[in-house]
C-alpha cells in the first residue's frame, strides 16, 4: 500500500487556494475513502510511535490489515486508553510536535485540559466545511460579507479556529472581512454598528444560545438586524427547528435553509460535518413528522443532521455511538468520540424520504433548480456520556458534585441531583439543577441561592470551558429543591441518572 504523502505548507495552501469547491468535494478517482483510510492506517503504524505501541499492546499486526474489513477489526481508541496513556509527542507523526504550528485545548471532567496540536495543512481541510457554508448557503463568493466571530477567543478551539478558517476563505478570494469580538456582546454590537452597513450581508458565528442573546439584546439596543441581511453559523449545541424559526423571525430571514448552518465539530477532530440547505430542509420536514423522525433516527428527539466528506472525516457507528477517523497532527484512527448518533448514505436518506412521499427537493421546500451535493449524512444527538452542553461548554456532573459537597451544603442534601439545560418562554437557555434534600429537611428560602452560588463557584474553578464560554449573566444555575425520593427526579428502586435531556 502506498503511504499518503505529507504535503508542504506551501503546496497545501496552493491547492486550497486554486481548487474550486466543486473539485475539492469531488470523489477521488484514484483513491476511495476506504483506500485512503487504509493508507492513513499504514502511515500511522509506521510513523506514530504511540499508535505503534498501542497496536503491539493489543497484539495487532499492521501487516495483516489489508482491507476495509480488516480495518473494522482494529480496536477503538479513546481519551482513556490512548490520549491519556501516551505522551503527546508520541501521538504525533514522527513522534514530535515539530510538524504542528498551533494548538487547541479542551477541558476534561476535572478541568484538566487536553491539548490538541494541529497544523495549517489539516486546518485547510477543515476550511472546506466553512467554504461549503459560505458558498453554498450564503453565496459569500458573490456578496461582500462581514463575518463576526462570537465564539470565545483563546486556546479553546471555537474562536481562533473559526477565525483562521474564515481568513483562509478571504485569502482564496471571497469578499470577506473577519471581525473577532469574541463572546463580548458590547464588542459585537460595536462591530455591527460600525462595519455592517458597508457590507451586503453579516454573518454571526457562535454558540446557539449566545447568538440568540446577541440578537435579542441587540434588538433591545436598537439594532435593526434585518437591515444587515444576517446569516448565522452555529456549533456545539443541538437545537430545535422551532428555535431556528424563532431566530429566523427575529432577523427578518426570507430564505429558510440558506440563512443559517450548524457545524458539527470537536477539539480533537476539527469540523467533522456541516449543515447544508438540503440537510436543514430534511430536518425541518422531519420536525413536522415526529413518527417519521423516530423511524429514521430511532428516538423521539430530533438530532443535528449534517453532511460530511468521507475523504476528510470517516465515520463508523459502534453500539449507537460515533467513531471517527481522520488525518490530524494527532491522527485519529477509529477514535470513539462518545457522541450518540448514526450514519446514513445519500441514497439511504432519499430512499427513506421517497417511502414517505417525498419525490423531489421541491417537496422539501427547496427550489426545483437546487443542486444537492451527493455526500453522506451523520446525525448527532449529543454526548453519550453524561455531560450536558451549555453555551458550547461541556458541563460535567462531577463539577456539580463538588459544589454540593461543601460543608455548609452537605447538611441539607443527599448529593443526588439532575442536571439539564432548559429554555424559558423567550427561548433563552438556562442551566437547571434539581437537588434532592435529606430526609426530614424542609427547604428554606436561603438554601437554593446558596447551593446555586456554590455550584457556580465550582464550575468556574474546575471547568475552563464553562468559565470562558458562558456569559457571566448566564452562569448562575437555577436550583430547585426536591424532597427525598421525589418520584419525578429521584424515584426509588432504579439507577439514578445525573443528567436529563
Amino acid at each position: 500500500m502506498t503511504l499518503l504523502p505529507m504535503p508542504s505548507t506551501a503546496a497545501a495552501f496552493q491547492y486550497f487556494l486554486t481548487t474550486p469547491l466543486d473539485s475539492l468535494l469531488a470523489p477521488s478517482q484514484s483513491l476511495s475513502a476506504e483506500q485512503k483510510l487504509l493508507a492513513l492506517f499504514q502511515r500511522c503504524a509506521a510513523e506514530v510511535p504511540a499508535y505503534r505501541q498501542f497496536l503491539q499492546a493489543k497484539h495487532m499486526d499492521a501487516v495483516q490489515i489489508n482491507s476495509y474489513a480488516d480495518f473494522q477489526q482494529l480496536p477503538l481508541i479513546n481519551k482513556a486508553n490512548y490520549m491519556q496513556a501516551y505522551p503527546l509527542p508520541a501521538r504525533c507523526f514522527g513522534g514530535s510536535l515539530s510538524g504542528a504550528d498551533r494548538v487547541a485545548v479542551s477541558s476534561g471532567s476535572t478541568g484538566v485540559p487536553t491539548f490538541w496540536p494541529r497544523s495549517v495543512e489539516y486546518e485547510l481541510d477543515m476550511a472546506v466545511r466553512f467554504e461549503q457554508v459560505f458558498k453554498d448557503s450564503f453565496q459569500a463568493d458573490k456578496r461582500s460579507t462581514l463575518a463576526v466571530v462570537c465564539f470565545a477567543l483563546g486556546n479553546w478551539v471555537g474562536g481562533l479556529f473559526t477565525t483562521s478558517c474564515c481568513w483562509h476563505l478571504a485569502r482564496k478570494g471571497y469578499p470577506l472581512l473577519v471581525a473577532t469580538p469574541g463572546n463580548n456582546k458590547a464588542e459585537v454590537f460595536r462591530v455591527v454598528r460600525e462595519l455592517a452597513p458597508h457590507f451586503e450581508q453579516t454573518v454571526l458565528l457562535g454558540y446557539p444560545p449566545f447568538v440568540k442573546d446577541v440578537i435579542d439584546a441587540g434588538a433591545a439596543e436598537g439594532i435593526d438586524w434585518a437591515k444587515f441581511k444576517p446569516k448565522l453559523v452555529f456549533a456545539g449545541e443541538v437545537f430545535s427547528e422551532e428555535w431556528r424559526s424563532l431566530l429566523y423571525e427575529r432577523i427578518g430571514s426570507e430564505s429558510v435553509g440558506f440563512d443559517s448552518a450548524s457545524l458539527y465539530g470537536t477539539a480533537d477532530g476539527g469540523v467533522l460535518g456541516n449543515e447544508t440547505p438540503l440537510s436543514i430542509a430534511i430536518r425541518r420536514w422531519l420536525a413536522q413528522r415526529p413518527e417519521a423522525a423516530r423511524r429514521l433516527f430511532g428516538e423521539a428527539r430530533l438530532p443535528t443532521l449534517v453532511q460530511y466528506d468521507p475523504h476528510s472525516r470517516f465515520f463508523e457507528v459502534h453500539e449507537g455511538t460515533l467513531v471517527v477517523s481522520g488525518e490530524n497532527s494527532v491522527p485519529l484512527l477509529r477514535y470513539h468520540i462518545a457522541d450518540k448518533g448514526g450514519v446514513l448514505s445519500y441514497a439511504q436518506i432519499w430512499d427513506f424520504l421517497r417511502q414517505h412521499g417525498v419525490r423531489s427537493v421541491e417537496d422539501l421546500g427547496l427550489d426545483s433548480g437546487f443542486q444537492a451535493r451527493d455526500l453522506p449524512f451523520v446525525y448527532v444527538f449529543g454526548r453519550a456520556d453524561f455531560t450536558v452542553s451549555y453555551y458550547g461548554a461541556n458541563v460535567y456532573p462531577e463539577n456539580v458534585t463538588v459544589g454540593l459537597e461543601q460543608p455548609e451544603i452537605m447538611a441539607w442534601v443527599t448529593g443526588k441531583f439532575v442536571l439539564q439545560t432548559q429554555e424559558n418562554v423567550e427561548g433563552d437557555q438556562y442551566l437547571h439543577i434539581a437537588v434532592e434534600l435529606l430526609p426530614g429537611v424542609v427547604p428554606e428560602p436561603e438554601m437554593a441561592p446558596m447551593i446555586a452560588a456554590s455550584i457556580r463557584a465550582q464550575l468556574l474553578r474546575l471547568n475552563s470551558e464553562f468559565a470562558h464560554y458562558t456569559p457571566v449573566e448566564r452562569q448562575l444555575p437555577m436550583v430547585t429543591l426536591h424532597a427525598f425520593a421525589d418520584p419525578e427526579y429521584f424515584p426509588t428502586g432504579v439507577k439514578h441518572r445525573y443528567t436529563r435531556r
